[in-house]
């Protein structure tokens, strides 16, 4: 009868049961890390799906805003003339308006400055700042207005024409830079005048004429 030793065997393959337990977590590793970059790209693709939304939005709502701004402007040229025409018509309406109450301003004016111890309508400071760099032009504020009459006054165009007598020739200088100084006219010129003989007063007396631009 012959005998046969399994013993050796089984523990040899007792050995080798264990050894498959390395190749098993292996298999287990690969396939973790493969589930793990798929749940990766998948979470990479909803976050660039997120950011695309949020660009096409902003997008539509961009282009929202540049069509409604064509709508505004589409009718531009319309809304401008639309502004001129009323900006022209504001125009009419004050000229309109300073041509019926701009001669009776000048009139006033003119009255001021032929009143004894008046004078013309002017700024203090530019008075005091003449006063230091050119005294002469400034006007004689002991000037008796009496001294000159005038005899015609005609406007045209905002253009005025003075004409009168005089007892000398100083006293229509002394008009002429009251005029001047005056915030109510502009470009004073003295035109020649002459002697002639009051027939009144059968006094010698200068006939002159000034002409003037009217401000209002």
């Amino acid at each position: 009868m012959v005998r046969v030793n399994l013993l050796p065997e089984r523990r040899q393959a007792g050995r080798r049961k264990p050894g498959a337990e390395p190749t098993q977590f292996w298999l287990l590793g690969i396939l973790g890390a493969f589930v793990g970059c798929i749940v990766l790209c998948l979470f990479v693709q909803k976050v660039k799906q997120d950011q695309l939304a949020a660009l096409v939005s902003d997008n539509g709502r961009i282009q929202g805003q540049i069509d409604g701004i064509k709508r505004q402007i589409a009718d531009h040229p319309a809304i401008q003339a639309r502004l001129k025409e009323l900006r022209d018509r504001e125009d009419a309406i004050e000229k309109l308006q300073a041509a019926r109450t701009g001669p009776t301003s000048t009139l006033l004016e003119l009255a001021r400055i032929l009143t004894p111890g008046r004078g013309p309508t002017a700024d203090r400071d530019k008075l005091e700042q003449l006063k230091r760099d050119n005294p002469s032009e400034v006007y004689n504020a002991t000037w008796d207005p009496r001294r000159l009459w005038l005899t015609t006054y005609e406007e045209s165009n905002r253009t005025v024409k003075l004409t009168g007598l005089a007892r000398d020739g100083e006293d229509v200088s002394e008009l002429e830079r009251r005029l001047k100084f005056s915030d109510y006219f502009s470009d004073v010129k003295l035109h020649p005048g002459n002697k002639t003989s009051d027939a009144a007063s059968h006094q010698d007396v200068f006939r002159f004429e000034l002409s003037a631009k009217v401000k209002y």
